[in-house]
Protein backbone atom coordinates (compact mmCIF):
# COMPACT_ATOMS: atom_id res chain seq x y z
CA UNK A 1 0.00 0.00 0.00
CA UNK A 2 0.91 3.24 -0.78
CA UNK A 3 1.18 6.14 1.72
CA UNK A 4 0.27 9.52 0.70
CA UNK A 5 0.58 12.93 2.25
CA UNK A 6 -2.21 15.85 0.94
CA UNK A 7 -1.81 19.37 2.10
CA UNK A 8 -4.44 21.25 0.94
CA UNK A 9 -6.06 24.02 2.93
CA UNK A 10 -9.61 23.65 1.73
CA UNK A 11 -11.20 21.08 3.08
CA UNK A 12 -14.02 20.20 0.14
CA UNK A 13 -11.00 20.48 -2.09
CA UNK A 14 -9.06 17.68 0.08
CA UNK A 15 -11.83 15.66 0.55
CA UNK A 16 -12.68 15.64 -3.19
CA UNK A 17 -8.69 15.11 -3.80
CA UNK A 18 -8.84 12.31 -1.50
CA UNK A 19 -11.71 10.12 -3.32
CA UNK A 20 -10.25 10.60 -6.36
CA UNK A 21 -6.95 9.30 -5.48
CA UNK A 22 -7.98 5.96 -3.63
CA UNK A 23 -10.19 5.41 -6.61
CA UNK A 24 -6.72 3.55 -7.17
CA UNK A 25 -6.77 0.50 -4.93
CA UNK A 26 -3.28 0.75 -3.80
CA UNK A 27 -3.01 4.20 -3.04
CA UNK A 28 -4.21 5.52 0.23
CA UNK A 29 -4.16 9.05 1.96
CA UNK A 30 -2.48 8.76 5.29
CA UNK A 31 -2.02 11.73 6.32
CA UNK A 32 -4.09 15.04 5.73
CA UNK A 33 -2.41 18.71 6.14
CA UNK A 34 -4.25 22.35 6.26
CA UNK A 35 -0.78 24.14 5.35
CA UNK A 36 2.71 23.32 4.89
CA UNK A 37 3.65 23.67 8.36
CA UNK A 38 1.06 20.56 9.22
CA UNK A 39 2.42 18.93 6.68
CA UNK A 40 5.88 18.71 7.70
CA UNK A 41 5.04 17.95 11.33
CA UNK A 42 2.88 14.95 9.97
CA UNK A 43 6.08 13.50 7.92
CA UNK A 44 7.76 13.77 11.55
CA UNK A 45 5.11 11.44 12.48
CA UNK A 46 4.42 9.22 9.75
CA UNK A 47 6.78 7.44 6.95
CA UNK A 48 4.95 9.01 3.58
CA UNK A 49 6.02 7.62 0.25
CA UNK A 50 3.80 10.49 -1.68
CA UNK A 51 3.21 14.11 -0.51
CA UNK A 52 0.87 15.81 -2.68
CA UNK A 53 0.64 19.78 -1.58
CA UNK A 54 -1.04 22.43 -2.83
CA UNK A 55 0.99 25.61 -3.05
CA UNK A 56 -0.84 28.25 -2.07
CA UNK A 57 -1.67 27.80 1.65
CA UNK A 58 -1.08 29.53 5.06
CA UNK A 59 1.24 29.63 7.69
CA UNK A 60 3.66 27.67 4.73
CA UNK A 61 3.24 27.64 1.32
CA UNK A 62 3.48 24.27 -0.47
CA UNK A 63 7.52 25.45 -2.25
CA UNK A 64 8.66 25.96 1.65
CA UNK A 65 6.67 23.13 3.00
CA UNK A 66 8.50 20.64 0.02
CA UNK A 67 12.32 22.21 0.88
CA UNK A 68 11.69 21.09 4.22
CA UNK A 69 10.56 17.69 2.97
CA UNK A 70 13.44 17.37 0.93
CA UNK A 71 15.58 18.42 3.14
CA UNK A 72 14.24 16.19 5.87
CA UNK A 73 12.94 12.81 4.08
CA UNK A 74 14.33 12.72 0.85
CA UNK A 75 13.03 9.62 -0.21
CA UNK A 76 9.24 10.81 -0.26
CA UNK A 77 8.31 12.07 -3.36
CA UNK A 78 6.94 15.39 -4.44
CA UNK A 79 3.46 15.97 -6.11
CA UNK A 80 2.81 19.74 -6.65
CA UNK A 81 -0.94 20.13 -7.27
CA UNK A 82 -2.07 23.86 -7.79
CA UNK A 83 -4.52 25.89 -9.88
CA UNK A 84 -1.40 28.06 -10.93
CA UNK A 85 -0.62 27.48 -14.36
CA UNK A 86 2.68 29.73 -13.82
CA UNK A 87 5.90 29.21 -15.25
CA UNK A 88 7.82 30.69 -12.06
CA UNK A 89 5.93 28.29 -9.79
CA UNK A 90 6.61 25.35 -11.93
CA UNK A 91 10.18 26.54 -12.72
CA UNK A 92 10.73 26.90 -8.85
CA UNK A 93 9.26 23.58 -7.68
CA UNK A 94 11.50 21.84 -10.52
CA UNK A 95 14.19 23.17 -9.47
CA UNK A 96 13.59 21.93 -5.68
CA UNK A 97 13.73 19.01 -6.14
CA UNK A 98 9.99 18.35 -7.08
CA UNK A 99 8.86 14.57 -8.74
CA UNK A 100 5.30 16.26 -10.70
CA UNK A 101 3.67 19.41 -11.27
CA UNK A 102 -0.26 19.03 -12.07
CA UNK A 103 -3.42 21.67 -11.98
CA UNK A 104 -6.09 20.89 -9.70
CA UNK A 105 -8.36 20.55 -13.29
CA UNK A 106 -6.34 16.91 -13.60
CA UNK A 107 -9.51 13.89 -14.07
CA UNK A 108 -9.00 11.35 -12.06
CA UNK A 109 -7.10 9.26 -14.98
CA UNK A 110 -4.76 11.87 -15.22
CA UNK A 111 -3.81 12.54 -11.38
CA UNK A 112 -3.26 8.33 -10.84
CA UNK A 113 -1.14 8.32 -13.57
CA UNK A 114 0.94 11.48 -12.42
CA UNK A 115 1.09 10.05 -8.88
CA UNK A 116 1.97 6.76 -10.10
CA UNK A 117 4.96 8.22 -12.67
CA UNK A 118 6.46 10.24 -9.64
CA UNK A 119 6.45 6.87 -7.68
CA UNK A 120 8.29 5.16 -10.33
CA UNK A 121 10.96 7.84 -10.51
CA UNK A 122 9.44 9.48 -13.60
CA UNK A 123 8.99 13.02 -13.69
CA UNK A 124 5.63 14.50 -14.84
CA UNK A 125 4.27 17.56 -15.94
CA UNK A 126 1.14 18.43 -16.71
CA UNK A 127 1.07 19.43 -20.51
CA UNK A 128 0.00 23.13 -20.22
CA UNK A 129 2.62 23.29 -17.58
CA UNK A 130 5.19 22.20 -19.76
CA UNK A 131 4.73 24.15 -22.67
CA UNK A 132 5.66 26.99 -20.77
CA UNK A 133 8.06 25.66 -18.72
CA UNK A 134 10.30 23.97 -21.60
CA UNK A 135 10.64 27.09 -23.81
CA UNK A 136 11.96 29.12 -19.89
CA UNK A 137 14.60 26.74 -19.52
CA UNK A 138 16.05 27.07 -23.16
CA UNK A 139 15.79 30.46 -22.71
CA UNK A 140 17.00 31.12 -19.32
CA UNK A 141 19.83 28.86 -18.72
CA UNK A 142 22.87 29.17 -20.44
CA UNK A 143 24.30 26.52 -23.00
CA UNK A 144 26.94 24.06 -21.80
CA UNK A 145 28.98 21.31 -23.45
CA UNK A 146 27.80 17.72 -22.84
CA UNK A 147 30.26 16.27 -20.47
CA UNK A 148 32.85 14.09 -22.53
CA UNK A 149 33.30 11.50 -19.84
CA UNK A 150 29.15 10.26 -20.41
CA UNK A 151 29.63 6.87 -22.35
CA UNK A 152 26.66 6.31 -25.14
CA UNK A 153 24.98 4.04 -21.97
CA UNK A 154 24.80 7.02 -19.95
CA UNK A 155 23.69 9.24 -22.65
CA UNK A 156 20.84 6.56 -23.49
CA UNK A 157 19.93 6.96 -19.66
CA UNK A 158 19.73 10.22 -19.92
CA UNK A 159 17.48 10.74 -22.95
CA UNK A 160 14.73 8.39 -20.67
CA UNK A 161 15.25 10.23 -18.04
CA UNK A 162 14.37 13.70 -19.78
CA UNK A 163 11.57 11.88 -21.60
CA UNK A 164 10.06 11.18 -18.27
CA UNK A 165 10.11 7.61 -18.19
CA UNK A 166 10.52 5.46 -15.23
CA UNK A 167 13.43 3.27 -14.00
CA UNK A 168 11.40 0.08 -15.20
CA UNK A 169 10.57 1.86 -18.32
CA UNK A 170 14.35 2.74 -19.60
CA UNK A 171 15.03 -0.89 -18.25
CA UNK A 172 12.63 -2.37 -20.41
CA UNK A 173 13.86 -0.01 -23.19
CA UNK A 174 17.56 -0.91 -22.73
CA UNK A 175 17.42 -4.68 -22.18
CA UNK A 176 18.91 -3.17 -18.62
CA UNK A 177 17.94 -4.94 -15.05
CA UNK A 178 16.30 -1.79 -12.56
CA UNK A 179 18.99 -1.83 -10.83
CA UNK A 180 21.79 -1.40 -13.26
CA UNK A 181 20.02 1.38 -14.47
CA UNK A 182 19.56 3.04 -10.89
CA UNK A 183 23.40 2.62 -10.61
CA UNK A 184 23.93 4.27 -13.71
CA UNK A 185 21.30 6.99 -12.71
CA UNK A 186 23.68 7.73 -9.59
CA UNK A 187 27.11 7.38 -11.43
CA UNK A 188 25.49 9.95 -13.86
CA UNK A 189 24.52 12.80 -11.06
CA UNK A 190 28.08 12.20 -9.73
CA UNK A 191 29.71 13.04 -12.63
CA UNK A 192 27.47 15.96 -13.73
CA UNK A 193 27.66 16.85 -10.03
CA UNK A 194 23.60 17.23 -10.00
CA UNK A 195 21.29 16.83 -6.60
CA UNK A 196 18.23 14.26 -8.41
CA UNK A 197 16.87 13.17 -11.36
CA UNK A 198 14.28 16.02 -11.75
CA UNK A 199 17.51 17.96 -12.59
CA UNK A 200 19.02 15.87 -14.81
CA UNK A 201 15.64 15.83 -17.01
CA UNK A 202 16.24 19.71 -16.69
CA UNK A 203 20.30 19.14 -17.96
CA UNK A 204 19.12 17.10 -20.32
CA UNK A 205 16.25 19.33 -21.96
CA UNK A 206 18.72 22.71 -21.83
CA UNK A 207 21.34 20.68 -23.86
CA UNK A 208 19.22 19.05 -26.54
CA UNK A 209 19.62 15.74 -25.52
CA UNK A 210 15.74 14.86 -25.77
Amino acid sequence: MVSILLAEDQALVRQGLKMMIETAPELKVKGEANNGKEAVELCQKVQFDLAILDIRMPEMTGLEAMREIRRNWPKIKILILTTFNDEAYALEALKNGANGYMLKNADVEELIRSIRSCLQGGLSIEDQVAAKVVPAIMENEHKKVIDPKLTKRELDIIIGVGQGLSNKEISEQLFLSVGTVKNHISVILDKLELRDRTQLAIYAIRHHIV
